[in-house]
């Protein structure tokens, strides 16, 4: 049994440079839709309890919708 060689899984033609990482400010999190409390909560990991959507409340008072872009890639 043959085992796989690290570029077997790369297309045919793909050079060196499809290999990079993108770069944050290319990655997008939001989909341009609002963002509610428990979209909030669900993003940091927290479980969906009054407690946290009431921190969830504060935060997109004091961040706006940036405030889950600062919790997501």
């Amino acid at each position: 049994m043959s085992t796989p060689q690290p570029d077997a899984a790369r297309p045919s033609g793909a050079g060196p440079d499809e290999d990079r990482v993108t770069p944050d400010g290319l990655l997008h999190a939001r989909t341009g839709t609002d963002v509610s409390p428990e979209d909030l909560v669900l993003a940091a990991g927290r479980d969906l309890t009054e407690e946290n959507l009431e921190w969830a409340r504060r935060k997109l008072a004091a961040e706006g919708p940036a405030a889950l872009d600062k919790l997501l890639p």
